[in-house]
């Protein structure tokens, strides 16, 4: 019985002496990534204190945006015209109800939480994608395709800019010289709608 506990106070104090160097190991060299962090947190600080944020007295940022707001937000089946550009330079345009929209915006978040179960370690809270409205999963790689309702036919409008293609999208018909021309790439042509 005395050699059983002279074996055990052996092992306890050898792992004690263990455990205590090895955790005195761990305090005297930080990992690679803790001294970038620390670098960049000290870097960061730094310039806060050289170069502080300033404020505004006035933001044409959120003037801007509620100049958008006041108008697309008030008046229902507000016609937009989208004039399309293709590589040759030539123009096309569609008129429609309200804004095109791009395949990335969604009516419902894209993520939704989630617990998963970690056997022995309980659970815990994971980001996942969310299904769409339906019934599939999207991703935010097509916002490059835009879609809308014609003004005149209520016909279902598609197209995609990017590939030496864009768009230019107005609140009003322009007569611009480079408008000149424009083709109706859709049933509705700005003639129909002009009242």
């Amino acid at each position: 019985m005395r050699r059983l506990k002279y074996c055990i106070t052996a092992l306890l104090a050898f792992g004690l002496i263990f455990g205590l160097t090895a955790c005195s190991m761990g305090e005297d060299k930080p990992t690679s990534r803790a001294k970038e962090n620390k670098a960049r947190q000290s870097n960061y600080d730094k310039l806060v204190a050289r170069q502080p944020a300033r404020t505004l007295t006035y933001s044409p940022t959120r003037d801007t945006k509620n100049f958008w707001i006041d108008t697309w937000g008030k008046t229902p089946n507000k016609l937009s015209y989208v004039y399309i550009q293709n590589a040759n330079g030539e123009y096309g345009y569609f008129v429609l109800k309200g804004l095109p929209v791009t395949y990335c915006v969604s009516l419902l978040p894209p993520e939704q939480t989630s617990r998963i179960d970690l056997g022995v370690d309980g659970s815990a809270g994971v980001v996942i994608q969310a299904p769409s409205m339906d019934g599939t999963f999207s991703s935010n790689s097509n916002c490059n395709a835009f879609y809308g309702k014609d003004a005149s036919t209520g016909a279902y409008v598609e197209f995609s800019v990017g590939q030496n293609q864009s768009y230019f999208l107005y609140d009003q018909p322009l007569d611009l010289p480079q408008f000149k021309g424009a083709k109706p790439l859709g049933p509705t042509t700005i003639d129909a709608v002009k009242n």
